[in-house]
């Protein structure tokens, strides 16, 4: 299945049906008066959190959802029949913004949330409720009130415990499918990942979800490489975890690059928790290991962990890292939405 995180959406309630003029005709009765029904409320629109979908692919291919208008009234005092409903059925995370894509209207943070789009117009009154003592016949009813409609964006932020962040090719990939049974794409050249991908990792029986994005370069909020658009991904986490690939001289001005886009990129993703680990140390020699590790201790300013993420050295003082500070997080912040 195809990953896409942005659509837009055209909505539209339905039409209240027309009220009715009837009036009685029966054998024997002269004067059987008004009995035209009202007409029934037309269907709503409404977006529906569900369970089992991780991606907006669906409304690349349909974008128009309209609810079906309400039925005319009928004689007999009949009503017509309520429209049906349309409902957007879209995954655990997404935003709704209004069409100038600045106009927060929900954010669906969990399973069965649901919220109301597009009121459908209601039904116009039949001739029987227009009956008085001084207009016993009347021959006027109500045409049914239209419905609403609007063009919407829907925008998906994955919900997620824990996210990493670094450099392309800081090995990201590599440690989410070697502490979960996630299966991202993984190769030796920069940008393999190319769209987010979520992990549950179970450890010392606890677990917790870990997302794992594309890699950020230098001007990434300026739209380089692949941008800063999926750091949303990571808005709503309790904790990052910064890799930096420790086969590369500069580890500080690594780390530095990272930080500078997430400061760039906003929504208090640079005073979030942070867990720095130096990856790939299974590559260098003892003396380089320890010259890195300061160098990226004294540029990040708190205690950095080593890691291979192919080999597993150093992976549970990082999980046991990961869970304490979810742990932490989620007693502070149980509804798990900072965003």
């Amino acid at each position: 299945m195809k990953f896409l995180d942005q659509a837009k959406v055209y909505i539209r309630s339905g039409d209240g049906g027309a009220g009715s003029v009837s009036f009685r005709r029966e054998k024997f009765i002269e004067f059987g008066g008004p009995d035209g029904g009202d007409g029934g409320r037309g269907g709503s629109v409404y977006a529906e959190a569900v369970e089992g979908l991780n991606t907006l692919i669906d409304y690349r291919y349909q974008q128009h959802f309209k609810a079906k208008p309400g039925g005319h009234g009928m004689g007999k005092d009949r009503s017509g029949a309520a429209g049906t409903d349309a409902i957007l059925r879209v995954p655990v995370g997404t935003q709704i913004y209004d069409e100038d894509g600045e106009t927060l209207i929900a954010d669906l943070t969990h399973a069965g949330q649901r919220v109301l789009l597009a009121a459908g117009g209601d039904g116009g009154r039949g001739n029987t409720r227009f009956k008085s003592s001084t207009n016993r016949a009347p021959r006027r009813a109500d045409p049914g009130f239209p419905g609403f409609e609007r063009w919407l964006w829907l925008r998906l932020k994955l919900i997620a415990d824990a996210g990493i962040v670094g450099l392309p090719n800081a090995g990201k990939s590599t440690f989410l499918a070697a502490v979960s049974k996630a299966r991202p794409k993984i190769a030796d050249y920069p940008f393999t990942t190319l769209v987010p991908h979520l992990g549950v990792v179970r450890w010392r029986e606890e677990e917790f979800v870990l997302a794992d994005i594309p890699g950020l370069i230098e001007g990434a909020h300026e739209g380089q490489g692949l941008g800063d658009r999926f750091l949303g991904h990571i808005e709503r986490c309790g904790v990052l975890l910064h890799l930096v690939d420790g086969t590369q001289e500069d580890v500080a001005g690594a780390y530095r690059t990272v930080r500078h886009e997430l400061v760039a990129y906003g929504a208090a993703l640079e005073g979030k928790p942070e867990i720095v680990a130096l990856n790939k140390i299974d590559a260098l020699t003892p003396e380089e290991l320890q010259e890195r590790k300061k160098a990226l201790a004294r540029e990040s300013g708190q205690r950095v962990f080593g890691l291979s993420a192919a080999s597993g050295e150093g992976r549970e003082a990082v999980l046991d890292a990961l869970q304490r500070r979810v742990a932490e997080w989620r007693a502070d912040d149980e509804p798990r939405v900072d965003a």
